[in-house]
């Protein structure tokens, strides 16, 4: 038997932001080679006789090196009809499928991209604004701060205020974005928005200002972090927002007084 390997985006974490194409592909899978940011509801919807197999990382640690998986995905091909790799938000960003790719065509392995909706999209529709409004922003730079050894610094220059900066994977050390952002001449009061599991049932919005980026508080990961004009219009209604939800956790967590 010849099989076949899917890269499919298994979205942000809902599973109703699936592709129908990505949910009827899972429901055939046999095998299921997953990221760690795959939430359990999308894994819940692949075949009930699939075998999943965890093959991501979490805050650094490596279950499987990518040449470990490139190998199971060709081993898989050649006994199972549908290998599916499934992987957080879409494949082809901040995804490495690049080198899986690579890897499949020269093994002759037959295979299709199923694309799904990144969390740079998803934080942006949770936070409800939009990256391209054309009345502050002229452009968008999807980036990253985490890097390979070979190409750690970002070029800022060129990049405009005017730009709206989508950072994925963020880290803990905020700091070091803002200082970034400073160094290339970026204003104090430019309004940034964090948003932690988007489209999660864990969901967490904070907005700040550049300036007060350090002292914000790390939200969990997976997390972006949108820099720009963009976030202005929605800063006061996320801070609204949070407020209201501190206070009814805090109310919650109080013993009832009788």
């Amino acid at each position: 038997m010849k099989g076949k390997v899917y890269l499919v985006g298994g979205g942000p974490g809902d599973p109703e932001l699936l592709t129908l194409k990505a949910a009827k592909i899972l429901g055939r899978a046999n095998i299921v080679l997953h990221d760690a940011l795959v939430s359990r509801e999308v894994l819940a919807l692949a075949a009930a006789g699939a075998e999943r197999i965890d093959v991501g990382k979490r805050c650094g640690t490596k279950l499987l090196t990518q040449e470990e998986i490139n190998a199971l995905m060709i081993s898989y091909a050649k006994s199972h009809k549908v290998v599916v790799r499934l992987k957080g938000g879409d494949p082809l960003f901040f995804g490495r499928a690049g080198e899986e790719i690579a890897a499949l065509r020269e093994a002759g392995v037959e295979f299709e991209i199923v694309p799904g909706i990144t969390a740079g999209f998803a934080a942006a529709a949770a936070a409800r604004f939009s990256l391209t409004d054309r009345r502050v922003a002229s452009q968008v730079l999807f980036t990253t701060i985490q890097r390979d050894s070979d190409n750690r610094s970002i070029q800022w220059a060129g990049i405009s205020s005017n730009t709206t900066l989508v950072i994925y994977m963020p880290g803990t050390d905020y700091a070091r974005v803002r200082q970034q952002l400073r160094d290339a001449g970026w204003p104090e009061d430019m309004p940034c928005a964090i948003v932690s599991h988007a489209s999660a049932k864990d969901q967490a919005i904070r907005s700040t200002i550049l300036a007060k980026l350090a002292d914000e508080a790390t939200l969990p990961a997976p997390a972006i972090m949108v820099v720009g004009r963009v976030v202005a219009e929605v800063a006061e209604e996320i801070g609204r927002e949070f407020r209201i939800g501190v206070e009814n956790a805090e109310r919650t967590s109080r013993p009832m007084v009788i």
